[in-house]
């Protein structure tokens, strides 16, 4: 992969936990997961801030994937690619700076909330939802719609390759034009990989996508704490389930979860003393691993150990 490179120990590390898991009532584990694991030589914070992007991307990475490039339904962790896409809409001035647009994207990332999210999509993409459209209408809907994924191919990141984020996120489901825009079998769901949101979540860490100034105003909305009383105060704090609780209290997590009846899935960069700085993307998908509240924080606390 051109943005790491792979580690023998890692990757072994990584088939033994797999196995590991799979032999402790998870029969079948590997096939329904993906995880892209980057160990870096220091802070990853605003470390491309100075630089040219090809310059930071030339940076040594070690790292080590288990079906990194499989492409997954990303449920919550799209919102990470919403948050981007509007920072570079802004900075493009292709999007209006309003106080009701930074109230959506907080909500959006912090307590993920899928109607905010369905307002930044309709914000980005100049449409909306509503009752079916005929065809001639519903194409030039589509054409709108498909916005953020023309910045993505944009981006030219071998990483991101089939990827589709042009969905909303929701509590209920998709209504009207929204339903016929999933297609036949819900053939045009967001889809990502690990791989891809690993990426991402890097150059948001870094500072090597927009700007660095709007790569903090994201580093700030993806911070997650681990305080025991404030994550029992939030029931929908991101950590708990996920890979932040299989962390110590001492640890500095960024995090993007999603969640839903089908899957369960975590991207988090994390800094802890004595360890490297650690960047950890997990998909998981079916019930099973949706139900599963100890999958991640495990991976998270054995990878952590490694080395």
């Amino acid at each position: 992969m051109a943005f790491y490179s792979p580690d023998p120990a890692m990757d072994q590390a990584l088939v033994d936990l797999v196995h590991h898991l799979e032999s402790r009532g998870r029969p079948g584990l590997g096939e329904h997961l993906s995880i892209t694991w980057l160990r870096f030589a220091g802070s990853q914070i605003d470390r491309a801030a100075q630089l040219e992007p090809a310059a930071y991307w030339a940076q040594p990475v070690q790292g080590s994937s288990w079906r990194g490039e499989q492409l997954r339904y990303p449920a919550s962790v799209v919102k990470l690619v919403y948050l981007v896409a509007a920072e570079a809409w802004l900075q493009q001035d292709r999007l209006a700076e309003t106080p009701e647009l930074r109230r959506a994207l907080a909500a959006m990332v912090q307590d993920s909330s899928n109607n905010a999210t369905e307002y930044v999509v309709d914000r980005l993409s100049g449409t909306t939802g509503g009752p079916e459209l005929a065809d001639d209408a519903m194409a030039a809907w589509v054409e709108q719609r498909q916005l953020v994924n023309r910045w993505l191919t944009d981006l030219a990141w071998q990483e991101l390759a089939g990827w589709n984020a042009c969905q909303k996120t929701w509590d209920d489901g998709p209504y009207g034009r929204e339903r016929q825009f999933y297609g036949v079998n819900n053939a045009n769901r967001n889809r990502l990989s690990s791989h891809g949101v690993a990426r991402l979540l890097q150059a948001v860490i870094a500072a090597a996508v927009v700007s660095p100034p709007a790569c903090a105003r994201m580093r700030a909305l993806l911070q997650r704490s681990l305080d025991e009383g404030a994550r029992a105060a939030d029931p929908e704090n991101q950590v708990d389930g996920f890979l932040g609780a299989g962390l110590p209290p001492e640890a500095r997590l960024w995090s993007k979860a999603g969640w839903m009846s089908q899957a369960r899935h975590d991207a988090a960069y994390i800094e802890l003393e004595g360890s490297a700085p650690t960047l950890l993307v997990v998909m998981s998908e079916g019930s099973a691993r949706a139900g599963d509240a100890d999958l991640l924080p495990e991976i998270c606390s054995r990878l952590m150990a490694f080395g």
